[in-house]
Parts: C-alpha cells; sequence; structure tokens
C-alpha cells in the first residue's frame, strides 16, 4: 500500500486574475499562497512523510518545500502542468471568446482533443501522471508520500483512475494547496479517501 498526499500548489497571480490558465508558465506563487502552504505544513506537521516529490515549475516546488517543512523535494517532469497551448496565458472566456471550437472539443472528448488546439490530450496526460504513480507504488511500498502537482494533472489523473469519463474531470474539485489523500493497492488500484480538505 501507498499513501499519497496530493496538494495543487498554493495560489499564483494567474490563479487570482481569474483563473489565468498558467500550464507552463513558471510563475511565483502569491503571498495568500506562501500562506495556503504553510498551513498545510500545520495540518501534517505531526504526520510521517518518507518523501516529497513535485513538478519542476516554481509554484509547486516552492509549494512542496513549505507544506514539508523545508524537506528536500525530489521533482519530476511527470507532474508538469497541462501543455495547454493557445490557451495559455488566458482565461477561459478570452480563449472562448477568440475561437470557442477547441473548447467544446476539450469538454466533449479530452482524452483525445488537445488542449488549446497545439497542447496535450487527456491520454497524454494521464499516460505520463501514471507512469510517475506507478513508479512511487513500486518504490514507496507502506510509505507515505507527498506530491504536489497542478490543477489539471491532478484532477484528470484521478478521473482515470475512478474509472470516471474524463470529460468529467472537472466535477472534481481541488483548490490551491487543497489536501487530496489517496492510497494505491498492490495492484495500482487507488482509493480517493480525501477529497479537497482543509480542516
Amino acid at each position: 500500500m501507498l499513501k499519497v498526499y496530493l496538494l495543487r500548489h498554493g495560489e499564483t497571480a494567474y490563479n487570482a486574475d481569474g483563473n489565468r490558465y498558467c500550464g507552463r508558465t513558471d510563475i511565483e506563487l502569491t503571498t495568500k499562497g506562501l500562506r495556503q502552504a504553510k498551513f498545510v505544513f500545520e495540518q501534517l506537521r505531526d504526520t510521517k512523510i518518507d518523501a516529497v516529490y513535485s513538478s519542476p515549475l516554481f509554484r509547486a516546488k516552492r509549494t512542496a518545500e513549505i507544506a514539508s517543512g523545508e524537506r528536500d523535494v525530489f521533482t519530476d517532469e511527470r507532474l508538469i502542468e497541462v501543455d495547454f497551448g493557445n490557451w495559455e496565458g488566458k482565461t477561459k472566456e478570452e480563449f472562448i471568446a477568440e475561437n470557442a471550437e477547441p473548447w467544446e472539443n476539450w469538454m466533449s472528448d479530452p482524452e483525445t482533443s488537445r488542449a488549446g488546439e497545439t497542447g496535450e490530450s487527456g491520454a497524454e496526460i494521464v499516460s505520463r501522471v501514471a507512469s510517475f504513480f506507478d513508479e512511487m507504488i513500486a518504490k514507496h511500498q507502506n510509505q507515505t508520500i507527498m506530491v504536489v502537482g497542478h490543477n489539471g494533472i491532478n484532477r484528470l489523473f484521478m478521473a482515470s483512475k475512478l474509472g470516471m469519463p474524463l470529460k468529467n474531470y472537472r466535477q472534481l474539485a481541488q483548490q490551491n494547496s487543497s489536501l487530496t489523500e489517496i492510497e494505491f493497492d498492490d495492484n495500482g488500484v487507488m482509493t480517493l479517501k480525501l477529497l479537497n480538505s482543509k480542516i
């Protein structure tokens, strides 16, 4: 069994600005985002965590450092946020006004459609994130790890592991620096124990 505390990074200026799509853009946390990460640390202060992993993007890595009490963080490219293509840096309202068709395609079939026309497909995203977790299951048997990723990859991966159609991934909420707890058995079956908690 592997227990995972799966976080989304703390707030960024893009999150605060109408939830502008940040994707691969490497920006810092806001003051609020830093506070959110510190709150996770307070929640998990007495929890034994065997290793900490993060997306290489600064907003995720810094969240992981603060939330884990400034521990060493292993970054992994497979945890990087979705490549949003032409949507990068824009709000949903802005890119829909420019061209609604790619969004309609993504919403109806993200598995095969490409985000922002030129970005990743849902299948590609799920494949790379699943590869990371398969490695963690083998490496950290009967341990607990923290993984800090992003809203897009976390929800698409969880939807896939729960047997949901990927087009329903947005029905899973994960706010900035909220705690989600998942467990994997030795066969890689995932159980969602806690979702989007700020207790």
